[in-house]
């Protein structure tokens, strides 16, 4: 560990803060998204600007720390921190400058897309993120990223103009199509394995009100509409966007008491076309099965953005498990039937449409290499009691493996727990020994290794 004296030379060169276990901080500043995860870093350095992450970056090298790094630290096997090493901490970094002519957005590495979204909505603008507002953008974006915008405009990376990056060296550079192309090709779908990312420069487009909410089914009902589904989905307009789940109706507005608690199957829908257009685009969905529930409408893109917010705070214990995938077969659709009903109130499966303008994107462009597949399929065991732990956890693995030999082997990285490197390598596919390499270009001794972490080539 280092000395007293050498860790008081890193606070004193910080406009941030060094908070280490004494402070009075250290256990708020220490927790993460996913409750089932429990790390108690040596420090944490909370940074203020990119002056602040090039000295933990320089501290964190030169004393030998395990190093992690955190933006909104909702990564699932909590990668965002480390035990007994240093966090580099950057949500305290939350500039945002709009350029609304040029239809791009400048953003610090310390935002979550809910402050991404209330920036650019006052344009009537937005980009591509996720589905949960608190998401921080670093580890989104850095995973592929993708979201109900996907279809019309392609994942997070696809939206990536420019980053700048402070490398395992200390120095700070800046990565886009003309600047260290090789940095920036990794950077879009590699993970955090190449530097911190301080902040990213997103294309906007316009996006303000979208038709969106949910359409529920009885479980019961799960052959019959994921059948159809299958169908359906890749032949709807790509500004219909709509991905599957299963779940448990939540106890409380704007759901009627006499559903609480239903074990359904259903889509959550985000139409981008003409408002007008939305419910003929929609019907097939209640003709295919009588819905339980159905609340679509007009709505703001944040609100759509903010909608499972209030339901997956932080501090749920979470155990999650992800595949690509290109076809739903017969036999997946058996075992999503057999596993169908949800262990506890906010477990829930999902396959989001990965398809449209991705497939547009050639699968050696961007280090993201399922340019062909259809679906990001996650299971998520989620609950607030630890003692429901297991059960979870039980239900996500066995769920996975059923359907693992259905799927394409690998996975969105960011729906992923930490599973082993040959996990890794399927995810990247013939792009994993191109990101070797940069990785040993920029990153030759693996200072950032608490990640998904692709090792360097030797």
């Amino acid at each position: 560990m280092p000395a007293t004296e050498t860790i008081q030379q890193l606070s004193d060169q910080l406009r941030g803060e060094l908070i280490e276990p004494h402070h009075a901080e250290y256990h708020e500043a220490r927790s993460l998204y996913n409750g089932m995860i429990d790390k108690r870093p040596r420090m944490i350095a909370r940074c203020a600007n990119v002056g602040d992450v090039i000295a933990a970056v320089r501290f964190g090298r030169e004393e030998g720390l395990d190093t992690a790094i955190r933006s909104g630290g909702h990564n699932g096997p909590g990668l965002a921190s480390v035990d007994d090493g240093l966090v580099i901490d950057l949500s305290p970094m939350k500039g945002i400058r709009v350029d609304p002519e040029r239809r791009t957005a400048r953003v610090e590495a310390g935002c979550t897309w809910g402050d991404v979204d209330h920036a650019t909505h006052a344009f009537g603008l937005a980009t591509v993120s996720g589905v949960i507002s608190t998401t921080g953008v670093g580890g989104l974006t850095l995973g592929g990223g993708h979201g109900y915008l996907t279809r019309k405009l392609g994942l997070t990376v696809d939206n990536l103009l420019s980053a700048d990056v402070v490398l395992a060296d200390g120095r700070l550079v800046h990565a886009s199509e003309d600047e260290n192309p090789d940095l920036f090709w990794a950077l879009r779908g590699g993970g955090g394995n190449f530097g911190v990312v301080t902040s990213f420069k997103y294309r906007l487009h316009p996006v303000s009100t979208v038709v969106a909410g949910p359409v529920f089914w009885p479980i019961e009902e799960l052959e019959t509409t994921l059948r159809w589904y299958r169908e359906w989905l890749p032949q709807a307009p790509e500004d219909v966007y709509a991905f599957y789940l299963t779940a448990e109706v939540p106890a409380g507005d704007p759901f009627p008491e006499k559903i609480h608690g239903r074990k359904v199957c259903g889509l959550l829908w985000c139409c981008t076309g003409p408002e007008e257009a939305a419910d003929e685009v929609i019907q097939p969905a209640r003709e295919v099965a009588d819905p339980l529930f159905e609340l679509v409408g007009p709505m703001p893109y944040p609100a759509l953005q903010g909608m499972f917010d209030a339901l997956y705070g932080p501090g749920d214990e979470w155990y999650w498990k992800g595949d690509i995938v290109r076809e739903v077969s017969d036999e997946a659709i058996a075992e999503h039937v057999r596993f169908g009903e949800v262990p506890t109130a906010k477990s829930t499966m999902h396959l989001y449409p990965i398809d449209g303008a991705v497939h547009r994107v050639g699968s050696d462009e961007t280090a993201w290499s399922f340019r062909d597949a259809r679906w990001s399929m996650v299971i998520a065991g989620v609950d607030p009691e630890p003692e429901n732990r297991n059960r979870i956890s039980t239900w996500a693995r066995d769920y996975w493996a059923a359907l693992h030999p259905h799927t394409e082997g690998g996975a969105y990285i960011n729906f992923m727990m930490e599973e082993g490197g040959e996990r890794i390598r399927a995810t990247y596919g013939e792009n994993f020994e191109r990101l070797q390499r940069v990785k040993a270009k920029y990153d030759p001794d693996n200072l950032f290794h608490v990640n998904q972490n692709i090792e360097p080539a030797r």
